[in-house]
């Protein structure tokens, strides 16, 4: 029996062996198992994997293309385009300047000036002698002129000393002589200014020329003769008053505009003892009507006031179109009434560096952007604004 069984066992033991196969295990094995079934040859199933693996990239990056432009709609919400501020500001700025149309006025040949110099050091005084002018530029239509000239110096503009006028003539005589305090201290920064006018009874008077001569580039130990060719008037007045530096922001999505009054330097003098009182206000008008107002603290005695002061104003989107900022410097006084030294605007309306300094804020949003302007007369400056007043008459019964 026993030996029945071995054989049975020696029998089946060879034919298990022969049909046991080892099959693939794990993923692998899966996959084979598709590709199996896939009556395709198997160079053509890797080309559609491939395909589908381009196809699945392709609309990824599409969808991150997607993304990144609704990003960039947000941001873009919050800025200020140009093209919709009124008045075209873009076009203004690539407009020439007015430097630019005068350079054919400034080459004119307008006459030329004598004068004399003399500097005494014990009396700390400067005299000048207007001696004669010739060959002027004919400014009448009976191609004469009605010359006069008017001296100051631009240390203290509000003395102001003028020759006598004389009728039809291109080379007038003055001979007038005028004298002027000019500490040593103030040489460096004052300025010698001989303009030439003709006279007009019934319309303004014209400016033929001018003698501009920095004291500082005089020999003041000799005295000075000499004859020097006029030249086209400077803004003689911007320098005069002096300059104000302040930044502008404008956060368009809380509808803020920030002015930081930052400093003042060579402000005119207002008071007896050579100095001022400078404070400065910061006013909005909207759609030429005076609208909010601020102003920072008054700096005594000085004219290079220091005053880092911060405004915020509440300025919708639409209204930052129709809104004008108005920087005013003024002289404060206990006792009369306080006096402006002077004034520069902003906005749209604005031209040359104050539409610039505007339109880099609003071309920049939330950034804080910082410069210099010279300071205007204040009738010039509200002539050009033209604000419509506040004042309503009363209505009859009420």
């Amino acid at each position: 029996m026993t030996t029945i069984m071995a054989k049975s066992a020696n029998t089946t033991s060879p034919t298990a062996t022969s049909t046991t196969h080892v099959p693939a295990s794990g993923i692998w094995a899966w996959i084979e198992n598709i590709l199996n079934k896939i009556p395709l040859p198997r160079w053509a199933i890797y080309i559609l994997f491939a395909v589908a693996v381009f196809l699945i990239l392709l609309i990824i990056i599409c969808c991150c293309c997607c993304c990144c432009k609704r990003k960039k709609k947000v941001k873009e919400k919050e800025k200020i385009k140009l093209e919709s501020v009124k008045n075209s500001v873009t076009t203004s700025l690539v407009q020439p300047d007015v430097e630019g149309l005068q350079k054919s006025q400034e080459n004119e040949y307008r006459g030329r000036l004598q004068y004399s110099l003399e500097y005494s050091f014990p009396k700390e005084e400067i005299t000048i002698s207007v001696k004669q002018a010739a060959s002027l530029k004919a400014m009448d239509s009976g191609g004469t002129s009605d010359p006069y000239v008017i001296v100051y110096l631009t240390n203290d503009t509000r003395k102001k000393n003028e020759t006598k006028v004389y009728r039809k003539t291109l080379n007038p005589s003055f001979n007038e002589t005028f004298t002027f305090k000019l500490l040593q201290s103030e040489i460096t920064e004052t300025e010698v200014v001989m303009q030439v006018f003709d006279f007009n009874r019934f319309s303004k008077h014209e400016v033929i020329g001018e003698v501009r001569l920095a004291v500082r580039d005089i020999n003041l130990k000799d005295v000075i003769e000499e004859w020097k060719e006029l030249q086209a008037a400077g803004d003689s007045d911007y320098e005069k008053l002096g300059e104000i530096c302040f930044s502008l922001k404008y956060i368009p999505v809380s509808s803020k505009l920030v002015v930081v009054i930052l400093e003042g330097r060579k402000l005119k003098k207002m008071d007896n003892d050579g100095f001022s009182d400078p404070y400065v206000k910061v006013q909005l008008a909207l759609n030429k009507k005076k609208w909010k107002r601020k102003k920072t603290k008054v700096k005594k005695n000085t004219l290079n006031p220091y005053f880092n002061e911060e405004f915020t104003f509440d300025v919708t989107l639409e209204q930052i179109k129709n809104v004008d900022l108005i920087i005013s410097v003024w002289d404060h006084d206990k006792v009369n009434k306080n006096e402006q030294i002077g004034k520069i605007f902003l906005g749209c309306r604005a031209s040359g560096n104050a539409l610039r300094h505007w339109s880099d804020m609003l071309a920049h949003p939330r950034r804080p952007i910082a410069q210099w302007h010279n300071l205007q007369a204040a009738e010039e400056v509200d002539k050009t604004l033209a604000l419509k007043s506040h004042l309503k008459l009363p209505i009859p019964g009420r």
